[in-house]
């Protein structure tokens, strides 16, 4: 089966930043699929609803949410079958599981099972 997996998380000061990683093997792992896969970041911190941070089609096209706007860069890799998050600037309210997620063509959903990001005040 498809299976994203997250890497990169950790703790940083803010104004910090760090590069979250998400590699995919299994099924999503063929260059057909995941190259025809919208590919997105989700944050979920303590208390709070899941939110979307970022996407990222098959085509390039970006988009963010408000409060990360300027700050934090999703890009893909297709050959490696990789999406980063690139995050700068980092703030407290960053803080959160940041899940992997991958939308195919077909409408199949995966998800990562997340990695934890704590910035420091």
């Amino acid at each position: 089966q498809a299976q994203l997996v997250e890497s990169g998380g950790g703790l940083v000061q803010t104004g910090g930043s760090l590069k979250l990683s998400c590699a995919a093997s299994g099924s999503i792992y063929s260059i057909s699929i995941f190259s025809s896969s919208t590919m997105a970041w989700y944050r979920q911190a303590p208390g709070k609803q899941r939110e979307l941070v970022a996407t990222i089609s098959s085509g390039g096209s970006t988009n963010y949410a408000d409060v990360v706007q300027g700050r934090f860069t999703i890009s893909r890799d297709n050959v490696k079958r990789m999406v980063y998050l690139q995050m700068n600037s980092l703030q407290p309210e960053d803080t959160a599981v940041y899940y992997c997620n991958a939308k195919t063509h077909y409408a199949a959903i995966y998800w990562g099972q997340g990695t934890q990001v704590t910035v420091s005040s």
